[in-house]
């Protein structure tokens, strides 16, 4: 059974606003009619009902959202929370983090189930003609709802250092370099949103750590309800 934490269940409710405020400032306003904000209130819900109590199961009954906006918002909130917190960061954001990681893990298994109940996923492979392993640029393709990497060519693996199936056990922000962050974020919420192709400038990490500044090219593929962004990379001149 998780520890319980009452005081900072109550700390939580008493400094809600201040901590939605924060949480904005740095990663911007959620609009509080969207999935994403709903998710934001069922995990503050779960969150404060396990830390009060030592146990709970996230509810998720009905929801439908984006994982990874998802997620991204639940992370805002709590670095914020621990903005606030001052020297007692750790305090709070290690027992969040545990809890975000729970809540963020049944959304994941949810979001599976009702891919699955629309019908077989096709493989990876299946997505992208095998032509994509014989060009000399990088190619990956990346699952807008999870970021995660769904396909890559040899030519990312030999850029990023990684064996495919290294590749394809990580999501995108993990191979981003830090700054590049966000325009990567960009580039998959376009796509999500049914954006024409787009051209941008952005930056991988490679094993060792090293940035690889690249000229992207992005763009759409939907297969069985499922949308890609098609990324194709190649070093900036």
């Amino acid at each position: 059974m998780r520890r319980v934490e009452p005081a900072l269940a109550q700390w939580l409710v008493a400094e809600r606003v201040a901590i939605e405020r924060e949480a904005a400032r740095a990663a911007g306003a959620l609009d509080p009619a969207s999935a994403e904000a709903e998710a934001l209130r069922r995990f503050r819900s779960f969150a404060l009902l396990a830390l009060a109590r030592g146990a709970a199961q996230p509810s998720l009954e009905g929801l439908r959202v984006s994982l990874r906006r998802s997620a991204s918002a639940i992370d805002a909130w709590v670095q914020a929370a621990g903005t606030l917190a001052g020297p007692d960061r750790e305090k709070v954001v290690e027992p969040l983090t545990a809890l975000r990681a729970q809540f963020v893990a049944a959304l994941s298994g949810g979001a599976h189930a009702r891919r699955a109940s629309g019908g077989p996923t096709p493989s990876a492979r299946r997505v992208v003609s095998g032509a994509i392993d014989r060009v000399a640029d990088v190619f990956l393709a990346v699952d807008v709802d999870s970021g995660r990497v769904v396909d890559a060519n040899p030519a990312a693996c030999a850029l990023l250092g990684l064996s495919r199936p290294e590749l394809l056990a990580r999501e995108l922000d993990a191979l981003a370099a830090p700054a590049e962050r966000a325009a990567w974020s960009l580039l998959l919420d376009a796509m999500a949103e049914g954006s024409e192709p787009q051209l941008a400038r952005a930056a991988l990490l490679d094993a060792s750590g090293s940035c690889a500044p690249l000229e992207v090219r992005v763009t759409r593929h939907s297969v069985r309800g499922r949308t890609l962004a098609l990324f194709v990379c190649r070093p900036a001149r």
